[in-house]
């Protein structure tokens, strides 16, 4: 698929000028500084030597203080505390960071992660009955609650208290829970607005810590599961989540808890864990339980100590992985088969589709691998209790919360952000849905939005790029949403002679690429599903390449090697 090449505006040039100075680094490094609103030596320090000192007071969010005050007097008078929490990575990290701090206080605690077939996403009755039934007096719920209106209303007849903690964005009520903890909330005054589930989570303790004398020390060994949340929920890595998530994955990477280790091993990870790891290697597995079996699977592993225990859960879940990987796959062929023969569907603007049969817990991950071939606004449904129900996925720069939004009316329930979002609706609304949400994406998306698009940071040329550089640009890290890895644009290069077609059916390229006007200097590069150009390429004709930079390591040794993002050939435009 054709891809559009969008090359970010460069930093003011003086104000680039000037930090390549103070700081001693090329204009290129500064101006990729610049696009990230680090002006003065003094950001640069902060963003390059991130310090837990620079996390934002607990108690400037709005709720903190009841909250707080309920919890401290529920574990003084011995009432049973549930921490609730939603099946996905975001849920099941922040219910084992509560569960486990609480249950280093107290003993009279108790977790519940709902079952994703038999009671949905988020608050259920079903979980607050388990609660008035088991005595409990407070529930915490993270990563849910927000838009759980009637499902508190209900708690309150019940005699429970509840302590919400969420990030996602509320609905047009807030629900009348005890202590409403979101950022997003109106009236909220906390500073940063976007924390994970777990992070919200990991505040509600800091402030209880505060309160009761408890160092912070004490809590800082949970930021590895705070990290694991960020990273998999795909929140923006700036600001406060940039130092949770530096300092979560230094304790990944030197001394993760139990069963994270033993996911990691489960994951063969042996080098240095990124964020980019556990997005697709350590998140997918904790994923599994909930989408394969039930998520409580990976709270039992989350905050086990045992290692022998945690041995053999991290292998179950390894395999709950390797059948969700067989199952998507299965799906994602139907799905794509279900286009292909419906010429409507080919030339829609949208993809929305249903099957009865298909697994709920997959079906998220299928609408992502659809927009990989057919780039829109994505519905995939099935059938649950019922209802058909199911998650939608956008492309770049369109809000399909907002597309949803206009098919209200027609939905029992719907949730989520601008990139993703969940939904259900009765089975005869399928069609109607269909009709509607087509219309509304048809009217609001733009041509531009339904090409894929590479962002650039800036145009480099090959004699800028050595050791150093890299070094430098290294400590752009944790890379992830609003801080990537940065992507560079070089022209007229050609491959020495020595390229060809590489894995399994051939359809990666290996490369050693020159430029015209840098002389003899050169670097290996792999580009991952490009085998359409080698023709073009062996033929010693010049090209452009948009890229990332990386250090491959490989039998002891390491070089730079650039992953080409795309390929533009002299008949093809850059933007």
């Amino acid at each position: 698929m054709e891809k559009r090449w969008i090359i970010k505006d460069r930093g003011e040039i003086a104000v680039v000028k000037q930090l390549a100075g103070v700081l001693g680094v090329s204009e290129s490094l500064a101006n990729l500084m610049v696009q990230r609103n680090i002006t003065t030596p003094e950001e640069a320090n902060a963003f390059f030597n991130p310090s837990l000192d620079y996390l934002n007071d607990p108690f400037l969010m709005k709720g903190m203080n009841i909250a707080i005050d309920r919890l401290s007097t529920a574990i003084k008078k011995h009432e049973k505390i549930l921490v609730y929490g939603d099946y996905d990575v975001d849920g099941t990290t922040a219910v084992a960071l509560v569960y486990s701090f609480l249950k280093d206080q107290y003993s009279n605690v108790e977790y519940y992660i709902p079952d994703r077939y038999k009671e949905g996403y988020g608050v259920s009755f079903q979980g607050l009955d388990f609660a008035y039934q088991n005595n409990c007096k407070v529930v915490i719920t993270l990563d849910c609650g927000i838009k759980a209106v009637e499902k508190i209303q209900y708690a309150k007849t019940k005699g429970l208290d509840v302590i919400v903690c969420d990030h996602h964005y509320p609905g047009n009520e807030i629900p009348k829970a005890l202590a409403v903890l979101d950022p997003k909330q109106p009236g909220c005054s906390y500073p940063y607005k976007e924390l994970s589930g777990c992070g919200v989570g990991f505040k509600l303790i800091h402030a209880y810590s505060r309160i009761h004398g408890i160092p912070f020390s004490a809590i800082a060994n949970y930021l590895d599961l705070v990290a694991v949340s960020i990273a998999s929920d795909i929140v923006p890595i700036t600001g406060e989540n940039r130092i949770l998530a530096y300092f979560g994955l230094k304790q990944l990477n030197e001394s993760p808890r139990t069963g994270l280790k033993e996911i990691i091993r489960e994951a063969e990870v042996f080098r240095v864990l990124t964020i980019e790891d556990v997005v697709f290697k350590v998140g997918p597995r904790i994923n599994a339980a909930g989408r394969m079996e039930t998520g409580s699977k990976a709270v039992e592993l989350l905050i086990s100590n045992d290692t022998k225990l945690a041995t053999g859960i991290s292998k179950e879940i390894n395999n709950f992985n390797i059948e969700r990987r067989s199952v998507d796959r299965t799906i994602t062929m139907e799905a794509m088969r279900m286009i292909s023969e419906d010429h409507r569907r080919v030339n829609a603007k949208t993809t929305v589709l249903f099957n009865p049969s298909w697994k709920k817990g997959v079906i998220g991950i299928v609408a992502s691998r659809l927009i990989e071939t057919y780039y829109r606004p994505t519905v995939i449904l099935t059938e649950s209790n019922g209802f058909a129900t199911g998650s939608a996925r956008s492309v770049q720069g369109y809000d399909l919360y907002q597309a949803i939004e206009a098919c209200g009316d027609l939905l029992e329930s719907f949730g989520g952000h601008m990139f993703a979002a969940g939904l259900t609706m009765k089975k005869e609304n399928i069609q109607p849905f269909i009709e509607r949400f087509e219309q509304f994406v048809n009217k609001t998306i733009t041509e531009d939005q339904l090409l894929p698009r590479v962002f650039i940071d800036t145009e480099l040329d090959f004699s800028e790029i050595n050791e150093e550089f890299f070094r430098v640009m290294s400590q752009f890290q944790p890379y992830g949403p609003e801080n990537m890895s940065p992507i560079f644009l070089s022209r007229n290069v050609f491959d020495s002679g020595t390229g060809r077609m590489v894995g399994s059916s051939g359809e990666h390229l290996k490369l050693e690429l020159c430029q015209e006007s840098t002389g003899t200097k050169t670097f290996p590069a792999i580009a991952f599903g490009q085998a359409n150009q080698f023709e073009y390429i062996r033929g010693g004709n010049p090209f452009d390449i948009c890229y990332s930079i990386e250090m491959n390591e490989f039998r002891g040794n390491k070089n730079l090697q650039l992953n080409i993002r795309d390929i533009k050939t002299p008949d093809s435009t850059t933007n």
